[in-house]
């Protein structure tokens, strides 16, 4: 479990089909390396990964063909830069919010925008399955970093956050040009909610048996100033 609060930079090398190494570049890599163990998981770029290789400025992690299909690291090539953080230890601050590491799907940056106390950084989401996560006001894990979505269109296909200074500038956020795919993870506790309201219905659409079982429709969200 992680709180998408990225403690420090590294860049990452695919090594071969199935391991990758991670080598901290940013400021206070001990963050990361100090305590360090064999087992220990380590958010990548918001991908849960198992330290299985500790070196000197950073450590490998085994990769599964699932992960490799489901993020960014699909097709990569060469190093890259990626945004770091430790599992939450318990009696940790929780200042993000609840993030597994567990990519739900690739959304794609948009535009960004520099505004005079954020950067606004716009999405795009082809994936309905990860769409359906997406709510304004609600939060999300965009390659593990912590965000508020500003606003989004009514099938989350599409997405804003205002992300400010100090995070555009201490991760890769700052690197991402119109067109670079990034990670994205839904709220956990939406999925749960979905899971258990939909449990017992006859196999539909997720969002339509929620609005079958509840008689709240898009009508009625933009009725009421939610649409």
């Amino acid at each position: 479990m992680f709180t998408g609060l990225i403690r420090t930079t590294a860049t990452l090398r695919l090594l071969g089909h199935n391991l990758a190494q991670v080598v901290c570049t940013g400021h206070l890599p001990e963050l990361i390396l100090e305590g360090l163990e064999l087992g220990d998981s380590v958010a990548v770029d918001g991908i849960c990964l198992t330290v299985t290789e500790i070196q000197s400025r950073g450590f490998v992690a085994t990769v599964s063909p699932e992960t490799v299909s489901r993020t960014t690291l699909n097709g990569q090539v060469g190093e890259v830069c990626v945004n770091l953080e430790p599992a939450l230890k318990v009696g940790s601050k929780l200042g993000g919010h609840f993030v597994t590491g567990h990519i739900d799907g690739v959304g794609y940056l948009e535009a960004s925008v520099q505004t005079e106390n954020a950067w606004e950084m716009s999405f795009q989401v082809g994936d309905a399955k990860v769409a359906r996560y997406i709510v304004s006001k609600g939060s999300i894990a965009v390659n593990g970093v912590s965000l508020t979505i500003a606003t989004c269109n009514s099938v989350g296909s599409w997405f804003k956050v205002a992300v400010i200074p100090l995070t555009y500038g201490e991760t890769n956020l700052r690197y991402l040009q119109p067109g670079s795919p990034v990670n994205l993870e839904g709220d956990v506790l939406g999925k749960y909610v979905e899971k258990f309201l939909c449990m017992g219905q006859p196999a539909a659409e997720p969002l339509a048996s929620l609005q079958a079982m509840s008689g709240v429709t898009d009508g009625f969200l933009a009725e009421h100033g939610y649409l």
